[in-house]
């Protein structure tokens, strides 16, 4: 069993043609940012330190699986840099996080942001680092599928990118970040 930087740190090494803007933007969200300690929600999955990590590396680790049997010609570097960055707009703004210990639930959001939506906060933060494809920017920005705010423009325009980045984070959210189905999942095992 790898601690939760050791699977990060073997993702991350999983980028090899743009591993030095990667890394540009990987140290620049590492020092800069909560990217490291970020909760994935205020009171949701993995609604506590280092959850958005985990939740990447969850997505990352699903998709790459996803994708060795459905769709092997997408690169693992694509599908490390998507899941990576998917959620990236959940740590804000360098000294002003999205997220803030207290209030009703265990992180309350951070009112003193200019509102965006979390893709479109992910494309923000990582395009002055890292060139990315037209596909990898539809996986982030409609990762959240064509249910959701005003996805419904991409309905049956998804590449296949996109369609894993969706299944891998709904997978992840639901499935194993739950605590209740992990529990009974653990029970069908033994």
């Amino acid at each position: 069993m790898h601690t939760m930087m050791e699977r990060y740190k073997m993702l991350k090494e999983k980028v090899v043609e743009r591993r030095s803007s990667f890394m540009n933007l990987m140290n620049y969200l590492e020092s800069e940012t909560d990217w490291l300690k970020s909760p994935a929600s205020t009171r949701f999955h993995l609604s506590r330190e280092q959850g958005l990590l985990e939740h990447s590396c969850n997505v990352a680790e699903t998709m790459i699986r996803l994708k060795e049997a459905l769709t092997p010609e997408i690169t693992d570097e694509s599908c490390v840099i998507v899941a990576l960055l998917h959620d990236l707009g959940k740590v804000g703004m360098p000294g002003r996080p999205q997220y803030l210990k207290g209030g009703k639930y265990p992180y309350t959001y951070n009112r003193d942001l200019t509102y965006l939506s979390v893709p479109i906060r992910s494309i923000y933060l990582a395009l002055p680092y890292i060139e990315l494809s037209e596909e990898e920017v539809q996986a982030i920005v409609y990762h959240d599928g064509q249910y959701v705010d005003d996805n419904a423009s991409v309905a049956r325009k998804e590449e296949p990118l996109t369609l894993l980045l969706q299944y891998a984070d709904t997978w992840s959210g639901f499935v194993l970040e739950n605590e209740s189905k992990i529990s009974k999942l653990a029970g069908m095992r033994s």
